[in-house]
């Protein structure tokens, strides 16, 4: 699967073997979009199909995680009802399986950008349909600090956002708690300088963000010749964070022209090595991930994901 530079012991975990009629449906119950309804219509849809299905609503953070590391996980389809987050723990818990399940998605959680650029379906018949056909694309992955990420690992304001939200915000007010954070640390921070040894060339920015796909928080293409199903990441690089330098960022965001906007550069590459002269804040699809320095490359494995005809 993702190759890292650690190695698997294949002995250590046991035999690793799924069941292609075993479907196991996850969801966090505390997330927001939760919609039990529709994982309960996508459950007897599949089970109608003819799938043996298992829904497990998850009890504590990382338990998606734990269940996909769990040698004794059997299940042929994987379905992860939430958000970039919750599909990126499942991503680290099957870093190493020798025999992965099939990945499929039932968008909910404050934000689902792979969602978006996969044009998942929301209805549940959709979904199910989807499962049941069987259809699917390469999922290709980042790895940062050879931590699998789907979407983007990043470093500057965008991850001190995410690093200052406070979760009881986030679950009541959704995509808004990130703009009253935004606006909160906007107002105080200090600016951050990042050097950036990208495939051993300099540079320099104050943010700075790998992206495996084309969109970034939400419907915004930032990279338009990105994508979750090749393999192969893009660095964006804002040089500067001056009230105008972020405003005519924010503007060309909106329009969808980041990729084109004046201090902004867009850079394919293989590694890159996020430095800078005092801890910044770095983010993996929209989680908190410590701070600098963080190494960020392209995984050589992917999975298969479900995606609609």
């Amino acid at each position: 699967m993702f190759k890292s530079a650690a190695l698997q012991d294949d002995t250590a975990a046991g035999p690793q073997t799924v069941q292609d009629d075993r479907i196991l449906i996850m969801a966090n119950p505390t997330s927001g979009g939760y919609r039990p309804s529709v994982l309960d219509e996508v459950r007897k849809r599949l089970s109608a199909g003819g799938k043996d299905v298992c829904l497990r609503l998850t009890r504590h953070a990382g338990e998606i995680g734990e269940v996909c590391a769990d040698p004794s996980f059997d299940a042929g389809v994987l379905v992860i009802a939430g958000g970039d987050g919750s599909i990126n723990e499942a991503l680290a818990g099957l870093q190493f399986r020798k025999a992965p399940p099939k990945i499929a998605v039932i968008p909910s959680g404050t934000a689902n950008v792979l969602a978006l650029e996969l044009k998942l379906p929301k209805k549940a018949k959709a979904i199910a349909d989807a499962i049941l056909e069987g259809r699917t694309q390469p999922l290709h992955a980042g790895l940062a600090n050879d931590h699998p990420f789907v979407l983007m690992a990043s470093a500057g304001f965008d991850a001190e956002v995410v690093h200052g939200i406070p979760l009881a915000l986030k679950r009541r007010l959704g995509k808004l708690a990130y703009v009253l954070t935004a606006i909160k640390i906007g107002l105080s921070r200090q600016t951050s300088n990042l050097q950036l040894t990208v495939d051993g060339n300099v540079l320099h920015g104050k943010l700075a963000v790998a992206t495996n796909g084309r969109l970034y928080g939400g419907p915004f293409e930032v990279a338009p010749e990105a994508s979750v199903t090749r393999e192969g990441l893009q660095l964006l690089v804002l040089e500067k964070d001056d009230p105008l330098s972020s405003m005519r960022f924010g503007l060309a965001l909106l329009l969808g022209r980041v990729h084109r906007a004046r201090g902004v550069r867009l850079v394919p590459f293989q590694e890159a090595v996020f430095g800078s002269d005092r801890p910044v804040a770095v983010q993996i699809d929209g989680d908190p991930f410590g701070v600098t320095p963080v190494t960020v490359r392209s995984s050589t494995g992917h999975l298969e994901i479900i995606v609609p005809h």
